[in-house]
Parts: C-alpha cells; sequence; structure tokens
C-alpha cells in the first residue's frame, strides 16, 4: 500500500488543495503561498488542478514582493497567524497582499488548528429607544472591541433570533419589524471579515421562537406570527453545507418559548402555550421527534442555561452570584458554586447571559459586567469554599454601579438606559 504523503500546515513546496476548503483552487492556494507545486495525489478530485499551460496568476505572483521582507512567505504567514487578534484589523491596511491573507478562510483556519483561535464575546443590546447595537468584548486584552453597525433591517426588530454556526459567523433571523410585522429575513456577520452578508430567508415568518445549534445546523421553533393563530408549531432547520432551510417535524403543541438549551443532543425547550400555559417539549434530532417531558430537570431549570463538557448549569440568583448544576443520577438540580458576592437585584445587575469561554462559564449581566467561572476545578473542592473560582473581567467598578443605581431607584428613574437580549461567543 502506498504511503499517503500528509503536507505540512504552512510548506510552501507542497500542494494546498486540501488545506483550506475555502481556497477552491490550487491558484487560490497560490495566491497566499506562492511557488505550490500540484498535488501529491491528483487522483484525489481533478476538478480542483488548472488544466492551462500559460503561466498561472500564482506563478506571476513569485515575483511580487514578499509578505515580509527577507523571509519566505511561508514563515510570514506562520508569523502573521501568531498576531493577536485585536490587531487583525490593523494588518489589513498594511497592504493589499495582506488584506487578502486576512480576508481568506486560509489564515483562520491556520490559527485554528494550531489552536491560536480566540474568543471574543458578543453582546447585542436594546437601548431605551428600542434601538439595537452591538458590542464585542476581548477578554484578553479586556477591552471592547469596534464593530461594523447591525443592519438596518434589525436595528428597531423585536423577537428576534440570534446564534453562532461554525464557531465564526453569527446569525441574526426572524423576529418582528415595527411597521412590517413579521420577518422570514436572514443576515449573518463573519467574525473573519468582519462584514454582514445575507442569507436564504426563513420558510415561516416568526417571532418570540426557540432557537439552538446541533451538528452545526441551526434550529428554531414555535414562536409568533400575525393572524388567526398566533402561536406556532411549526419548525424548521438551516443547513449551512446545504444553504438551504427545511421542514421539521411540528411540535406536540404550539408554544412561545421563553428558555431552551440543547442537553446530550436533544433540544429542551419551555415556553407558553396558546392559553398562556408553561409548556415544556423535547426534540430528539436522530428520529425528528417532538414529545412532553416532565421531569426535575425542567421543573427546576432556570434561564439562563448552557451545557459546558456535558454537564447542565443555570443560575440560580438574578445577578448570577450563584450557579446550580443538574444532577442526572438524581434527576435534580442539588450542587452549587456560590460566589459569596451578591450585587443586588436591579434591573442593571441582572445576569442576561450564561456562555461558554474558554473553557470555563461567562456570566454577563445588562450593565455589562462580566464575571468568569472555572467550574473545571468545582469537584476538587470536596465542600471548602467557591469563592476563588470567580473572576471579574470587566465592570470591577462594580461599586459604583451599584450605589448610582440605587439612588436612580431611589429618585424613580429606575428604567433601565439598555438591556441585553442576546450574547454570543465567536472565534478567530
Amino acid at each position: 500500500m502506498d504511503r499517503v504523503l500528509q503536507p505540512p500546515l504552512v510548506d510552501s513546496t507542497a500542494c494546498l488543495c486540501r488545506v483550506d476548503t475555502g481556497l477552491k483552487t490550487v491558484t487560490g492556494a497560490r495566491r497566499y503561498v506562492p511557488g505550490t507545486k500540484l498535488c501529491l495525489r491528483p487522483d484525489i478530485k481533478s476538478s480542483i488542478h488548472p488544466t492551462r499551460n500559460k503561466p498561472t496568476r500564482g506563478d506571476r505572483s513569485r515575483n511580487q514582493s514578499p509578505l515580509l521582507p527577507g523571509l519566505p512567505d511561508d514563515l510570514a504567514i506562520a508569523c502573521l497567524i501568531r498576531v493577536p487578534r485585536a490587531e487583525h484589523r490593523k494588518l489589513r491596511l498594511v497592504c493589499k497582499r495582506w488584506y487578502r491573507l486576512l480576508a481568506g478562510n486560509f489564515f483562520y483556519s491556520l490559527r485554528k488548528n494550531l489552536g491560536i483561535a480566540e474568543e471574543w464575546i458578543y453582546v447585542i443590546k436594546r437601548d431605551r429607544d428600542e434601538k439595537i447595537s452591538w458590542h464585542a468584548f476581548d477578554p484578553v486584552c479586556q477591552v471592547w472591541q469596534p464593530l461594523p453597525p447591525v443592519p438596518k433591517e434589525y436595528s428597531g426588530a423585536l423577537g428576534f433570533g440570534c446564534a453562532v454556526l461554525s464557531g465564526c459567523h453569527l446569525y441574526l433571523f426572524g423576529g418582528k419589524d415595527p411597521l412590517k410585522g413579521s420577518m422570514r429575513r436572514v443576515i449573518f456577520y463573519n467574525a473573519r471579515t468582519n462584514k454582514w452578508h445575507r442569507a436564504p430567508d426563513m420558510l415561516r415568518r416568526r417571532h418570540f421562537f426557540g432557537t439552538c445549534v446541533i451538528n452545526n445546523c441551526l434550529y428554531v421553533a414555535g414562536g409568533e406570527n400575525e393572524g388567526v393563530h398566533r402561536s406556532l408549531r411549526s419548525a424548521e432547520v438551516y443547513d449551512p453545507n446545504k444553504n438551504r432551510w427545511s421542514f421539521i417535524s411540528d411540535m406536540s403543541t404550539a408554544m412561545v418559548p421563553f428558555i431552551g438549551v440543547v442537553y446530550e443532543g436533544k433540544w429542551f425547550l419551555k415556553g407558553l402555550g396558546s392559553h398562556r400555559q408553561v409548556l415544556s417539549e423535547v426534540y430528539q434530532p436522530e428520529t425528528d421527534s417532538w414529545y412532553p417531558v416532565f421531569d426535575g430537570m425542567i421543573s427546576g431549570w432556570r434561564n439562563p442555561s448552557t451545557t459546558l463538557n456535558g454537564q447542565l448549569y443555570a443560575l440560580d440568583c438574578k445577578d448570577g452570584c450563584k450557579l446550580t448544576i443538574y444532577d442526572e443520577a438524581t434527576d435534580s438540580w442539588s450542587k452549587h458554586i456560590d460566589s459569596n458576592m451578591h450585587l443586588g437585584n436591579s434591573r442593571a445587575m441582572e445576569a442576561a447571559a450564561l456562555v461558554p469561554l474558554n473553557g470555563k462559564l461567562c456570566i454577563i449581566r445588562n450593565n455589562m459586567s462580566i464575571s468568569l467561572v472555572d467550574v473545571s476545578k468545582f469537584e476538587d473542592l470536596k465542600g471548602s469554599s467557591a469563592e476563588h473560582l470567580w473572576e471579574t473581567i470587566a465592570g470591577k467598578g462594580q461599586f459604583k454601579t451599584l450605589v448610582t443605581n440605587l439612588w436612580s431607584s431611589l429618585a424613580g428613574r429606575n428604567r433601565l438606559k439598555s438591556h441585553i437580549v442576546h450574547c454570543q461567543v465567536l472565534q478567530a
């Protein structure tokens, strides 16, 4: 049996046609790494290799200036991919070659494969005038980074969904336009290029629906629409590889979900039915089936919640100072991780999101303060204090915020300037 040769990650003498699917041709790869040879195994997929005899653009690029003076381009790329993500916006301004390099998937695929891709927190807020804005937090530099404006169709939308696919694409979909009503529109932001794009519309107009991601496919279910039957039972899924939406089985009953989570490969939803009664259902993708669920997990479930390393977590305190863990063996929420630092019950201090970040749990509050909890060390405590597991990485002046919020409440100005409606983590 012939030994299959595996090209190294940044080797300018090997074929790069299989390094990154974003580069559809060898010519595309040569744009970033001049001097690449044809594939070592051309029988794998002959359609991606050029058949012309005349010099290609990649051949002509050998005579252009190097990415970094004095270094071969493969070593230059090995240096550039290690530049912190916060500086990538500046790197794109250096020259056209650097811009093209950072605009393609090749650059960021290498960062991901080498384990040096960085995760940022993206917060979508609604202000007092019902307008949407968003912000990105860099946990390494612990600063908020600038972002392009949210597209105007979502600048005032209500009840829209938000999810992340492929680790770097943030999708906004559905929702209710104040003038036009429920929408089917879908847009997404690419964290690698810092730009917004359109995606295929959903099959049904809906707002205030449930959403989740399983196996990099986007699921939506329930919600509301204008018309006689406002609450919806229908559900659909978007597959980014096929770039299309498809219907899945309807829910058992119409529901407007207010909490949802993926746990052990199944999608759990809890919401209000047509007669405002509390309902709970679970969806199993393997069988494309919904069924009601009533157990200890549902009864003690709080919002927000998330999963990390197979464990299900929820916040057990309004300001996010205490975490609770679902114990499948006892079918109860019996374990707690307490910071022993209660911040208050005001709307500003309210914990709006709970998301995984770099192997830890991240709590984001409406006043934009952020705490990290290292839950991996919880089992080793054996009854000792868990205070040292908590770390504040944003909004460290919380006492000032607490006092200001107290005086505002006493003065009757307790209306929050803005509140968080969605929070996601993107990698690049």
